[in-house]
């Protein structure tokens, strides 16, 4: 999960890193904003960079402009992300711009380090590549500082402490906060060789949050800004969007399975609507989770077609398939054709109960057929 920009600096303004004041405003809260010093910088707040290059991002110079920009940018759209809220911020002076990141390669279990003298929106211009250095190291903190100390040599005098002493006092936190990303960019120097956060990027593990009160916190008092998190850690399994105008809805169990039937739904030129890891074997003989899928799914204004996915070892079948009529039953305005792909314990008596409560669930054992089943049924009721 990526955290938004104010989420991230208020954390590291905590730890005693240097950040500008900001406050989050959201629509609600124009009215009453007292006066702020001025120049102001007005921040969409979405978790996804380029910001800056899609007009999310405006320096407000008159007070009479700070309501207008604030106005223009809530609600605007950037990258898919609805704009729900900004932060403000005084404007900061800057001799220069510079960038530093750590990112976590699990799959490796390494830390990509790099570092450069310049930083800001067009950092990933190919012709800034040279500049920015770059080591991989153990995913360690003395690790980590040990590359900074290393890269360090090979910075420009004019920014080789600043920016040193930024990514030195940083790597802690991107243990702390069992980080994925850590990125500054930019992170402003200014005259006198000081150094403050102009932007961040601080991408966490959700699966940390049990370790990670001050981030479920964050998330628990923001819920309308991280709906996916909130529902997770309010309900305990995953949910989340992934195309408005899809046409077929998913209800699947483990999330590594459920990015599969993703990649072959997109592979066969379909627009799967959703993401969903519910985690079958707490359901605990309760429908709740279910209902409340369905009722997402069926909210979809151009759902064709749900493709049910569920993979049983200790769980068993029959149980689900009990469950799941009941959740069909509150969800009555979902009227589309749903094919499940069922196999492992309890299918016979999944199939069973299924058919006595006359429901027309086409069930299919082999992944592949199913997809199919799935597709053609989105057509068919497309015709």
């Amino acid at each position: 999960m990526m955290l938004l920009e104010h989420d991230a600096k208020m954390l590291l303004s905590v730890a005693g890193l240097p950040v500008p004041p900001g406050r989050l405003v959201r629509r609600t809260d124009i009215a009453a904003l007292p006066a702020l010093p001025l120049p102001q910088v007005v921040k969409a707040q979405v978790p996804v960079g380029g910001r800056g290059k899609a007009g999310g991002i405006r320096l407000v110079r008159e007070a009479g402009a700070l309501a207008a920009g604030l106005d223009d940018l809530l609600g605007m759209e950037i990258k898919g992300h609805r704009v729900q809220a900004c932060r403000l911020e005084g404007a900061i002076d800057f001799v220069a711009e510079a960038y530093l990141s750590f990112t976590l390669d699990a799959g490796a279990g390494t830390i990509r380090l790099l570092l450069s003298a310049q930083g800001g929106m067009d950092v990933e211009d190919p012709s800034l590549r040279p500049h920015l250095l770059s080591a991989t190291v153990a995913p360690d903190l003395d690790s980590l500082l040990a590359g900074i100390d290393a890269l360090s040599p090979r910075l420009p005098d004019t920014v080789r402490k600043p920016v040193t002493d930024a990514a030195r006092s940083l790597a802690p936190l991107f243990f702390r906060h069992e980080a994925l990303l850590l990125e500054i960019n930019p992170l402003f120097i200014r005259a006198d060789q000081s150094w403050i956060i102009g932007d961040t990027k601080l991408a966490v593990d959700e699966n940390a949050f049990p370790r990670q009160p001050d981030l479920a916190v964050i998330v628990q008092n923001n819920p309308d800004l991280y709906p996916e998190a909130a529902l997770k850690l309010d309900q305990g399994y995953d949910y989340v969007p992934l195309d408005a105008g899809g046409d077929i809805g998913l209800v699947t169990t483990g999330a590594g399975l459920s990015m599969q039937l993703i990649d072959e739904l997109v592979a066969r030129g379909r627009r799967p609507f959703n993401f969903c890891d519910i985690r079958t074997g707490q359901f605990k003989g309760d429908p709740a989770r279910l209902i409340q899928v369905l009722e997402r799914i069926a909210a979809g204004p151009s759902i064709r077609s749900v493709l049910i996915n569920f993979f049983a070892g200790h769980t068993d079948l029959g149980e689900i398939a009990r469950l799941l009529i009941i959740a069909l039953k509150a969800v009555p305005h979902l009227k589309v054709p749903i094919t499940a792909r069922m196999i492992g314990n309890g299918l016979d008596k999944a199939r069973a109960i299924i058919e006595e409560a006359g429901n027309p669930i086409l069930i299919e054992t082999d992944l592949e057929r199913a997809i199919d089943l799935a597709i053609a049924r989105a057509e068919d009721a497309h015709a």
